[in-house]
């Protein structure tokens, strides 16, 4: 797919997500099969640049291109100057926040609460883009602010006529949070009155999904956020499906196993044992989802301080779940010898 100048290897998104899309997170994405992933927001304002959470939101060492980072504000010169910014630091695409419907961002005008402010929203867009001149800009926005305003149409015209060169749109109104129902019609709207790229977000939890959703709506791609979390090679069943047409069968527990070993090592690295102890816990909670015990592995695991005691547990906890793994096969191949006989 072409996307903002660059040649992905897919049309499927890693969608920015506030304590989860760290380079961590990301790089495990993109190799499960993501085409791009999207940083977490990173604050446009310039007294937060020298701290030690910025400082990690802006670590692309290693990352695979291209790097994409996503501003957010109110204030455009402010907004310029984060571009920039970033831009020094290796980002290769700036995405703006205009989806967050998060009440400490909108509180103070930003994320999905610009979309009240249309005129804002041109000062904002015409600020970075000419910040960034070599630089791809994208948007990311919902489908309006309530559900009796919704002016998706009107932003994406504005986004078009400013230089942005892709857009990203959620199919909830700032208002719905994230409650009920993602909807389609909006952005289906939006790819007809525009021609730069349109990425569909929202909902999308399994392959057939991503197929329904790019039929209906004729975007160019789809962006998946929740779903992701605890499940990185959904990108990869996605990605099978929309060529074959084919389900790939589920991971088994030791190759959930082997994922999640290798994203508990890369936080670890990444945030210092301490800070990853704890930022791991959240996605040990959700590769663990839905296993058996797994309830009360959690409770017993978020004790846990140290990286040892924490990498013992979880490697505990897979093994009882790949010995059960082979019981269910040996009754099942059982069960099928005796038919067969």
């Amino acid at each position: 797919m072409q996307y903002a100048g660059f040649t992905l290897q897919n049309n499927l998104f890693v969608a920015p997500m506030a304590g989860v899309t760290d380079r961590p997170f990301r790089q495990l994405c993109k190799k499960l099969g993501a085409g791009l992933a999207i940083s977490e927001m990173v604050t446009c304002n310039s007294l937060l640049y020298g701290s030690a959470k910025t400082r990690r939101r802006a670590d692309h060492e290693g990352e695979a291109d291209p790097i994409s980072v996503q501003i957010a504000g109110a204030d455009p010169r402010m907004m310029a100057e984060a571009a920039k910014y970033n831009v020094d630091r290796g980002a290769q695409i700036i995405d703006i926040n205009m989806g967050c419907p998060a009440k400490k961002v909108c509180n103070v005008m930003a994320g999905s609460a610009l979309m009240q402010d249309e005129p804002l929203v041109v000062k904002i867009l015409e600020a970075v883009v000419g910040a960034v001149p070599n630089t791809a800009v994208t948007l990311k926005f919902r489908t309006g602010w309530n559900r009796e305003n919704k002016n998706a149409v009107a932003i994406a015209r504005i986004a078009e006529d400013c230089g942005i060169r892709a857009i990203a749109i959620h199919g909830r109104t700032r208002a719905d949070q994230y409650q009920g129902e993602a909807e389609y019609d909006t952005i289906a709207l939006v790819k007809s009155r525009v021609a730069v790229p349109v990425i569909a977000n929202g909902d999308i939890t399994t392959p057939e999904k991503a197929r329904f959703v790019l039929d209906y709506t004729g975007a160019d791609g789809v962006m998946i956020g929740r779903a992701a979390q605890g499940r990185p090679w959904i990108f990869r069943e996605i990605e099978h499906y929309l060529a074959t047409g084919e389900t790939l069968p589920p991971p088994r527990s030791a190759e959930i196993h082997r994922i999640l070993r290798r994203h508990l090592t890369d936080l670890y690295a990444f945030y210092g044992e301490d800070t990853g102890v704890k930022i791991a816990r959240k996605h040990i909670s959700w590769y663990t989802k839905g296993l058996v015990g797994a309830a009360h592995f959690r409770h017993a695991m978020n004790q846990l301080e140290n990286v040892e005691l924490q990498l013992a547990a979880a490697d505990e906890f897979f093994l009882g779940q790949a010995a059960n793994d082979r019981l269910s096969f040996d009754a099942t191949a059982s069960c099928q010898r005796t038919v067969a006989a």
